[in-house]
């Protein structure tokens, strides 16, 4: 019996919803990731580590991507803007396109990170972020300065689906996220490959302007207030700080992350 989904045509005869054919409308696959906006939709469709199931697109949206769908051979419904909303968490910013396609496979360390060359390799480790928009903007600039991966806490970071891909704003198809059980040992294991390793405190004694940053390098992020926690500190070569303004002496996370991965850029440039 066909699964009940949201429509907008009344219900059928089990109770459930149907589409505008009078047939039982499907429901969003629960094992789908649930992507939306034009960036974020194009990435996935042009990235090929990533299966779609199904598009769903108004005619303003499918414009945007038709080419990228066909060339996939994903299966395009047309719906409404409506429509479109009804499928999505309230005031998601969707432009025409929501995808439901299958999670990115998880990539190790090694393939991602410690098995590629050695010499300017870049690494950004985050610390139980928690909030998706954080981890979206962030993803949005590691990609832009060239970061290899950004690494995650398995059980302390958000799904890889939706606000976070659009927010990073197709980042999430074009770098990769290593999700780890252990920040702290993952750590040693980029020391032991060569990485130096940085951890942020706004309390800490050295600038990072006053390091060295163009050999392989790991920047890591701890989850704001809390900061860094103990055994991950503890596992930093040293810990730096931004030249932030006394009266504001810390950025939001994303923020000082993209100020970080810059410096990394300008030290790289000049060498």
């Amino acid at each position: 019996m066909a699964r009940a989904g949201r429509g907008r045509q009344g219900p059928d005869r089990a109770g459930g919803r149907t589409d505008k054919s009078g047939r039982p409308e499907r429901a969003p696959d629960p094992g789908a990731a649930m992507l939306w906006g034009v960036h974020s939709v194009e990435a996935a469709l042009t990235n090929p580590r990533r299966k779609s199931r199904r598009l769903f697109a108004t005619e303003s949206g499918f414009a945007r991507v038709s080419a990228a769908a066909s060339q996939r051979g994903v299966r395009v419904e047309r719906v409404s803007d409506d429509e479109l909303s009804k499928r999505l968490p309230k005031d998601a910013v969707h432009q025409g396109l929501l995808l439901e396609a299958e999670p990115l496979e998880r990539l190790g360390l090694e393939e991602a990170v410690i098995d590629l060359p050695a010499g300017q390799r870049l690494v950004v480790v985050l610390d139980q972020i928690t909030d998706p928009h954080n981890l979206g903007a962030i993803l949005r600039s590691a990609a832009g300065f060239g970061a290899l991966a950004v690494v995650v806490q398995e059980r302390h970071s958000p799904p890889l689906t939706g606000i976070v891909s659009k927010t990073a704003s197709g980042a999430l198809d074009r770098l990769p996220v290593v999700e780890v059980v252990n920040i702290a040992r993952t750590l040693e294991e980029l020391k032991d490959s060569g990485f130096q390793v940085f951890g942020f405190d706004s309390d800490a004694a050295y600038d990072i302007a006053s390091c060295d940053l163009k050999g392989d390098t790991a920047l890591v992020m701890g989850a704001e207030g809390e900061g860094l926690r103990r055994l991950v500190r503890e596992n930093c070569d040293r810990l730096v700080r931004l030249p932030t303004a006394p009266r504001l002496p810390s950025l939001n996370v994303s923020n000082a992350a993209a100020v970080a991965l810059y410096e990394v850029t300008r030290q790289r440039r000049q060498s």
